[in-house]
């Protein structure tokens, strides 16, 4: 029978956690994006966003904890009809995180060339993707949910973890999404069926030993 982890501290070792960063592309996330030129949302809040995701996932690479980046690509050639047919009925002619481009790029981030990059073409970092493979072969039990939006990608994606059994935890201020009231639809939804939401990355970070110059975790 599986062992049940039913503490913060035990869901969150190091040993078996994954931040998982959704979506932190500067189409999503710049002034002058896909996001920002077609729907014109407020885009002030992405760069403390992206300051408050980094701080986790340095804390992450510290300790020991994988860092995955799922990131857009929604070039026509791989999306479904409906998808195309929703992007038609917005008058919208720009391709979304076109591979290659400045748009696909991280936005205020850096990933490290020893970290797994899955690309996407659906809301869902796990639909077609190799995210779960990659996952289960490092032994993760666990997926801190972070990025945008809150109520489409990361939701998705937080859903998709979950029935695949993966242990559900999401920091609030690592996540956001320019509806306020459907990313704390989200926040709720996840609090009462999906896993556990903690108010701050910070928080997290608390819970995680740093390892020293020789690999081992301090635990003082």
């Amino acid at each position: 029978m599986t062992e049940v982890l039913t503490t913060l501290p035990e869901m969150l070792d190091p040993a078996h956690t994954a931040v998982v960063v959704v979506d932190m592309q500067n189409d999503f996330c710049a002034e002058g994006g896909y996001l920002h030129n077609n729907l014109k949302p407020d885009m002030s809040g992405n760069k403390p966003l992206a300051g408050r995701i980094t701080q986790l996932v340095e804390s992450a690479r510290e300790s020991g904890a994988m860092v995955v980046w799922v990131m857009a690509n929604y070039e026509p050639r791989y999306l479904s009809g409906q998808a195309r047919a929703i992007i038609q009925k917005r008058q919208i002619n720009a391709i979304c995180c076109e591979g290659g481009t400045w748009g696909w790029e991280l936005f205020e981030m850096e990933a490290r060339d020893d970290e797994w990059m899955i690309e996407k073409h659906t809301y869902s970092g796990f639909q077609g993707t190799e995210l779960d493979r990659v996952l289960r072969f490092r032994g993760i039990k666990t997926l801190v949910m972070t990025g945008v939006a809150t109520n489409v990608c990361v939701e998705s994606t937080l859903r998709d973890g979950y029935f695949n059994g993966y242990y559900i935890v999401m920091p609030e201020d690592c996540v956001a999404s320019a509806a306020q009231e459907l990313h704390e639809g989200t926040i709720v939804n996840v609090r009462r069926h999906f896993g556990e939401v903690v108010a701050t990355g910070a928080e997290i970070s608390t819970l995680w030993p740093k390892k020293d110059d020789s690999g081992m975790r301090q635990t003082g």
